[in-house]
């Protein structure tokens, strides 16, 4: 008897589940009313909408590029019809598609086109890499690599200033080509002797103003240049690119952005908040949505110099522009560099380097007249400040400001880094609603050296402190700052909840964040920090269908198995962009 109404239950259960799918696209259980079919439907997933109202669900329906329906598989199964596509995810994890908080897409794709260093263990391997170009390269063809760090190499060079090589092994191993490598942080380049020749580099060679020029004992050059110094040897590779067409600089540029762009879809991304575009690269962005050829949405920084800025910024404010692909609505500048170069701006002298502070790079003066532009205009300012002292001086402008326009509130505007703060300015981002746009993944790369550039009691009491900052009432948000850092934000997650270091320690583990801090740092925090929350950021009914689904559960699965997690799909605007629906 039993049996027979067990099987009889499971019948009456199939009656039902067929009744309801034949009255896909007719009618809403609820209110009677016809449904319009959904053009895809996702089915037995487990779905963290990061929507406070419904925060987990089974299924979802999106029609064209939105999110009609969030819940259960049986009320979503409400909006199949004919032509509807149904994916059956099997109880892996779904997610509002990642956005990228601070990275810059056109270095990503630039980067792919050039040696890639960030692997090399060592100077002597990097000379190698350069050697086995020059081979394959052009008579007096430039040599571009990125991704290099004295830091992380497992042997100081011989002979050395500040820990960074001297020139002459490169320059045997590239005597006629020019070679330019810019360092991880990109805040430093090695130039050789005849990148440096080319540039009109000699040991009269003044640095400019927010940059340094690295000297041996007898004031020559050795190869390194530092923040706005850089501009002197790329001023000369730029001469040599001015030779090209505009069609073919075009080209390049276009071939970069398709690259960043695959490498971001792969991970997961959907979104991307670019740090630093210039009105050509958004003229091209332009183009690329006219075309239907961005396939991620692209949020931009203008980064141009004050002249420029004051010319042409209310030209160049898009909303939404296409299918909502691209805006901009933010200024970037520089207030600092970085520590891994000894150019982030301290309020008291590096450990490791005691003559030094490191460099304001754009006056406070410029920055402050731009805030007062900014504030006109209706635009948000991102700066870079990296430093204690750099972190400090934007907050003093940004609360100057906010008081000379006490009826402007909710501006949003941000910090881009915060990487190292005094105790007495942490309450402060808080206190003025400032956001702090940060990358996890750079605490646990750079914390093998943080103490040894600030001392341990400063990088205990300011560096990377996630908590500290959140209990102000501060937003907090995540990124890479791609290409500085792999733009994978599955790597950026685990920093964010673990602060492992690649031995095995912690870096000062009261910070963490939890998993639920950390997916809403690359999620819904992102797009508040946009304005964009409104459409984005949450799986909820109304807003763009932007989905990431994993294939492991990375809130829940032990801690040294979320890096192990791959995409399976990145969906934008409801169209699978990264994965294959019928594996």
């Amino acid at each position: 008897m039993v049996r027979t109404q067990k099987h009889h239950g499971k019948f009456q259960g199939l009656i039902l589940s067929l009744a309801l799918l034949l009255m896909a696209g007719s009618f809403s259980r609820a209110s009677g009313h016809k449904l319009e079919p959904a053009d895809l439907v996702i089915l037995n997933g487990k779905i963290l909408t990061e929507d406070v109202k419904q925060p987990e669900a089974e299924a979802l329906a999106i029609r064209k590029d939105t999110i009609v329906a969030v819940g259960s598989n049986n009320d979503v199964r409400a909006y199949i019809g004919k032509s509807t596509q149904t994916m059956d995810i099997s109880g892996m994890l779904a997610v509002p598609g990642f956005i990228e908080g601070h990275g810059h897409l056109l270095l990503l794709g630039q980067s792919k086109m050039e040696l890639d260093l960030t692997a090399a263990r060592n100077w002597d391997e990097i000379v190698s890499i350069v050697r086995n170009s020059v081979l394959k390269a052009g008579p007096g063809a430039w040599i571009l690599g990125s991704g290099w760090h004295q830091e992380k190499w497992n042997k100081i060079p011989s002979p050395a200033i500040e820990g960074y090589p001297m020139d002459g092994t490169l320059n045997k191993a590239s005597p006629d080509n020019p070679v330019l490598l810019t360092h991880a942080s990109g805040h430093a380049l090695f130039a050789n002797a005849r990148a440096r020749k080319l540039a009109g580099i000699t040991k009269t060679t003044v640095a400019p103003e927010g940059g340094r020029i690295l000297r041996d004992s007898r004031g020559n050059p050795t190869g390194v240049f530092f923040d706005v110094a850089q501009d002197l040897i790329g001023k000369a590779h730029k001469d040599n690119l001015a030779r090209r067409t505009p069609a073919q600089i075009e080209a390049q540029s276009r071939e970069a952005v398709r690259l960043a762009v695959r490498d971001c879809l792969s991970k997961g991304i959907t979104s991307f908040q670019d740090a630093s575009s210039s009105f050509r690269d958004i003229d091209l962005y332009r183009k690329l949505v006219a075309e239907n050829d961005l396939k991620i949405r692209l949020w931009a920084m203008i980064h141009e110099s004050k002249k420029e800025l004051a010319e042409n910024l209310t030209n160049y404010r898009i909303d939404n522009l296409g299918d909502k692909r691209l805006t901009v609505r933010a200024i970037k500048k520089f207030m600092d560099g970085a520590l891994g170069s000894h150019t982030a701006w301290l309020l008291t002298p590096y450990s490791d380097l005691p003559g030094s502070t490191g460099l304001n790079v754009e006056s406070t003066e410029d920055i402050l007249e731009t805030a007062r532009l900014a504030i006109k205009t209706g635009f948000q300012l991102c700066v870079h400040a990296i430093g204690d002292r750099a972190n400090r001086e934007t907050l003093n402008i940004y609360e100057t400001v906010f008081k000379e326009n006490p009826n402007s509130g909710n501006l949003r505007w941000r910090i881009e880094h915060a990487q190292h703060l005094n105790p007495l300015d942490i309450p402060r981002f808080g206190q003025l609603g400032v956001i702090a746009s940060m990358q996890a993944v750079h605490c646990t790369s750079d914390g093998p050296w943080v103490p040894k550039r600030l001392g341990t009691q400063r990088a205990e009491e300011g560096a990377y402190v996630w908590q500290k900052l959140m209990r102000t009432g501060a937003v907090v948000t995540n990124g890479t700052d791609t290409p500085v850092e792999d733009v994978d934000p599955i790597a950026n997650f685990h920093a964010a909840v673990t602060r492992k270091l690649p031995d095995g320690s912690t870096f000062y583990p009261d910070q963490r964040m939890s998993r639920e801090e950390a997916l809403r740092s690359y999620t819904i925090n992102n797009a508040y920090a946009a304005f964009e929350e409104d459409i984005k950021g949450s799986l909820t009914p109304g807003k763009l269908a932007d989905i990431t689904i994993l294939s492991k559960d990375i809130m829940k699965v032990p801690e040294d198995e979320i890096r192990t997690t791959r995409v399976i799909y990145t969906i934008v605007g409801g169209k699978i962009q990264f994965g294959d629906v019928h594996k």
